[in-house]
């Protein structure tokens, strides 16, 4: 079998846990399987990396912000490449560039336009395990591109389709996809199976273990995917194409997203085509808008509701202020999040938000906002009941039996 493994940062995070995912290679390897690994930088690394560049400059080159947080990928590269070798393991260190991996031209937010296979399969066919550098590759120019937080699990899928790989392994520090997360709710469940479209839901509405485009990719190339720990044995949680016994389980997981800011301007100019210029500045600066609400006019004004990740408050205020002519006011609101019901079920059972509805008037929580999908109902709530809302409906669609 030909296995690709991610490593992420927490797995890779010194030294000695560098050694113990050479030992978990080294098995994987010995057992007769052709291998893969792709890795993060060591946890805090790329973090550390971008303070470097701040004490330089408050708004360092995107282009050179790219060279400075790839070569923390290729520190873990070469380290675990010596690892494996001093076990007696035949392994090759790559670069995103030596692995064949081209991007379009995105600084810090690159997209993968394609790969060429070919250094990576000499060297598999050779009998040595290719470590790979996640998260970067380069552009048509030749300069170093990198992925975005999370882009190791999209080369690692990337890669993965591209070797034709039997499956990608994603290792972090839990041991699979849980119903929701355990640390709110300690009656959570591992799940063994999740289909790529609630998996993609799960993962956008701020479930953690995996990357968004990651599990995009994998669903558009049919890769499969393996959710594991680097931590333990455990089997892990299979990410997959959907079957029709799935429809049979209402709802599979509920997410909780606490990064969530709302946003109101108050007595906009209700003119044909405010809205879309509001929504496109905002989508020029690259501003990720989620549930939208705009009210019915009222003497020629309205006003227009709207939710952003509260990381990314500051630059819509600088966005929105720009309409000063066409806008009265703006509220912005950081004390909600989001809170979301995910399973294909959906499609063919009534009544699921009716339920969601009910479960939260019985506590007392209010729902600000409301946006829903074939497989997904998501819910903004005041953040303080954001544990209650979760083991509410956890519990109300019975995902702890």
């Amino acid at each position: 079998m030909l296995i690709v493994h991610k490593y992420g940062g927490t797995s890779v995070g010194s030294l000695e846990r560098i050694e113990s995912v050479a030992s978990r290679v080294a098995k994987v390897k010995k057992e007769g399987n052709d291998l893969v690994v792709v890795v993060s930088a060591m946890s805090g690394e790329t973090n550390k990396l971008i303070g470097f560049a701040n004490h330089f400059s408050e708004n360092p080159s995107k282009r050179e912000m790219d060279m400075l947080l790839s070569s923390g990928e290729r520190v873990t590269a070469a380290l675990l490449a010596i690892a494996l070798q001093e076990s007696g393991v035949d392994a090759i260190a790559m670069t995103g560039r030596q692995a064949g991996i081209k991007t379009d031209s995105s600084h810090t937010y690159a997209r993968i336009a394609s790969i060429d296979p070919k250094a990576m399969q000499r060297e598999i066919d050779a009998g040595r395990v290719v470590i790979v550098a996640g998260f970067q590759g380069i552009n048509e120019d030749g300069a170093v591109t990198t992925l975005g937080r999370g882009g190791s699990d999209l080369s690692a899928v990337a890669i993965a389709a591209s070797l034709k790989a039997d499956a990608c392994e994603i290792y972090s520090d839990v041991d699979g996809i849980y119903t929701t997360d355990p640390r709110i709710e300690p009656k959570a469940k591992k799940m063994d199976f999740i289909s790529y479209d609630e998996m993609l839901e799960l993962a956008s509405l701020g479930a953690k273990v995996l990357q968004n485009r990651s599990v995009e990719l994998a669903k558009k190339l049919k890769v499969k995917m393996i959710a594991k720990s680097s931590f333990s044995d455990a089997e892990g949680t299979v990410i997959g194409e959907e079957s029709e016994d799935m429809e049979a389980v209402l709802v599979s997981g509920i997410a909780l997203d606490k990064n969530q800011a709302r946003v109101t301007i108050r007595e906009v100019i209700d003119r044909p085509g405010i809205a879309a210029e509001i929504f496109t500045k905002l989508a020029d600066e690259q501003i990720n808008v989620d549930m939208i609400i705009q009210n019915a006019s009222t003497d020629g004004k309205t006003n227009l509701g709207f939710t952003i990740p509260q990381s990314e408050s500051s630059r819509a205020k600088a966005v929105i202020e720009a309409f000063d002519h066409d806008i009265g006011a703006m509220d912005f609101d950081d004390s909600v999040c989001k809170v979301s019901v995910v399973g294909v079920g959906m499609k063919s059972h009534s009544g699921v938000a009716a339920t969601a509805f009910r479960a939260m008037a019985k506590e007392s929580i209010n729902i600000e906002m409301i946006s829903t999908s074939e497989i997904k109902i998501s819910m903004i709530i005041a953040e303080k009941y954001a544990g209650l809302a979760v083991r509410t409906l956890h519990n109300v669609y019975e995902l702890d039996i």
